[in-house]
């Protein structure tokens, strides 16, 4: 029996664990994939409190050295589903179940990508799918963001007060983002829209030099030689196993507050996975830290 056993080995799933570790409750981690999500693939971390600068496979690492030093436990596995008994969640995989006491929910969203040729190879060589992530390593480049809705204006946004031009790739000839972006962005001399146009190719050698782009009303490719590409098309949250567990909003992500409370008593969200503003390493964190807490909270109240 555990106490806390969490879904998901990322930032926000580690934390938790190590939050009920010192709390003196037995924790289970169970991934289905990498543990450390989807910061490993960060070549550098430069905007996390108290560590100036970290790849993202070693935050994570230390992460889940520091998790299991405390006495959490791992496990690599594929969650197949939640069966409630009361006063005891059930985790379901195809090996084996796992009997907890409360269940944190940490899966974290995985990011659209665009489905076009050299993509994954220039991940991390170019290609990134969070600005403020690693907008500041192309200081003074020109860029490219592609996308219509308001992530890719707000990071056309921010880009563009570190690089030397931003281009903002839409494939309709409107945005989908508030006006109130856009507007700002028009009035910025660095950022250029191109509109109706798709990525059809990314070309570089060891990074990405230029874009293969289609202009959907001639029908012609034409080039547009960037340094970096920051792919916002939408994240896609891992979440459906559950959907008859917890409530879901229309995008797919866990129905929780900065609380972490879920509409079913004993499980909780932490991290992307969940309704929220703002996902990065330390919000992540944070949920992580108060998910556990009310986990503890929530063991307390049953037992008395």
């Amino acid at each position: 029996m555990y106490d806390i056993g969490i879904i998901g080995g990322g930032t926000a799933g580690m934390t938790a664990a190590i939050y009920g570790q010192r709390a003196g409750k037995r924790t289970i981690i169970i991934e289905g994939g990498t543990f450390g999500g989807q910061i490993t693939s960060s070549p550098n971390v430069e905007n996390y409190p108290g560590i100036a600068s970290v790849s993202g496979s070693e935050f994570s690492m230390n992460l889940l050295d520091q998790a299991m030093k405390l006495g959490a436990e791992t496990q690599m596995a594929q969650v197949t589903g939640i069966r409630d008994e009361g006063e005891v969640k059930v985790i379901v995989t195809p090996e084996k179940e796992y009997p907890c006491r409360s269940i944190v929910l940490a899966t974290g969203v995985t990011h659209r990508h665009l489905g076009v040729p050299n993509e994954e190879r220039l991940t991390g060589a170019g290609v990134s799918y969070c600005a403020t992530c690693d907008g500041m390593f192309f200081r003074g480049k020109e860029v490219a963001v592609v996308g219509g809705g308001n992530t890719a204006i707000q990071d056309a946004e921010f880009l563009s007060d570190y690089c030397s031009k931003v281009y903002l790739i839409h494939r309709r000839d409107e945005f989908r983002g508030e006006n109130s972006g856009v507007k700002r962005l028009k009035e910025k001399e660095n950022v250029e829209f191109i509109l109706s146009a798709t990525v059809k190719e990314l070309v570089g050698e060891s990074m990405v030099e230029k874009l293969i782009l289609n202009d959907k009303k001639t029908g012609k490719d034409f080039e547009l030689h960037v340094s970096g590409v920051f792919v916002a098309v939408g994240q896609i949250p891992k979440n459906e196993t559950f959907a008859d567990t917890v409530k879901l909003d229309e995008g797919g992500f866990v129905l929780a507050s900065e609380d972490c409370l879920t509409s079913h008593p004993g499980i909780f969200a932490a991290g992307d996975c969940r309704t929220k503003e703002v996902r990065q390493l330390t919000t992540a964190a944070a949920d992580g830290a108060v998910a556990a807490l009310a986990a503890c909270k929530y063991i307390a109240d049953q037992s008395l």
